[in-house]
């Protein structure tokens, strides 16, 4: 969903009903800023024009305050959105800007640890944990695409030579994708070895009854 729209109408009351349609939203749940009050000539040739923006919870606004707070402080042309979350524990935050590829780094290592530091600053003092989830660029999504390839890729090696095949190191996320993907595999199954942050899947033939 939009975080924000700017909505014409005939009325500022117009406007806002068109913008509250379009998002799927009820009056509480925006903020209203009004651009135009369409006041032409007349009273005529102007539409009135609202900004309605998303209201966001404590936690996530806490998160893309401090984002944005540290982009700039790096010297990052870079903006946190927060985003609505089907889970009421989770925060969503994307970034937005020119400089997302620094963001993400080697493998998503930098995203990662992002990641991890806006999840401590939002949870500091809370009774009730959040999971804080950023991605730029729809990296996560590519990135899970990606290894899904790799671990059929993989699959299909070790069933063909019989020989495991040991993989770089990787964070628990993505290790589960991994694990995930070929758990119904008929051949191969997959385990974890090592200590984080150097743990690793390998993916081996499975063995015969």
């Amino acid at each position: 969903m939009q975080n924000s729209l700017e909505s014409k109408g005939k009325t500022v009351q117009e406007a806002i009903t068109n913008g509250l349609d379009e998002l799927n939203l009820s009056f509480d749940q925006v903020d209203i800023e009004i651009l135009h009050e369409g006041k032409g000539f007349l009273g005529l040739g102007k539409n009135a024009v609202v900004r309605l923006t998303v209201k966001q919870d404590d936690d996530t606004a806490e998160a893309v305050k401090f984002l944005d707070d540290l982009f700039e402080k790096m010297g990052i042309s870079a903006s946190a959105e927060g985003l609505e979350s089907d889970d009421e524990n989770t925060v969503n935050i994307n970034i937005n800007g020119d400089s997302t590829g620094i963001l993400i780094g080697r493998r998503g290592e930098t995203l990662d640890s992002i990641q991890y530091i806006a999840s401590l600053v939002i949870n500091k003092g809370n009774d009730k944990y959040k999971r804080v989830h950023i991605d730029t660029e729809n990296y996560r999504k590519k990135r899970e695409s990606s290894l899904i390839s790799l671990a059929h890729k993989l699959a299909e090696r070790v069933d063909a030579t019989g020989k495991r095949v040991v993989l770089e190191p990787m964070n628990p996320y993505e290790r589960r994708i991994l694990h995930a993907t070929l758990h119904d595999h008929p051949t191969v199954t997959t385990v974890s070895e090592g200590e984080e942050p150097y743990r690793r899947v390998i993916i081996k033939k499975k063995k015969s009854n």
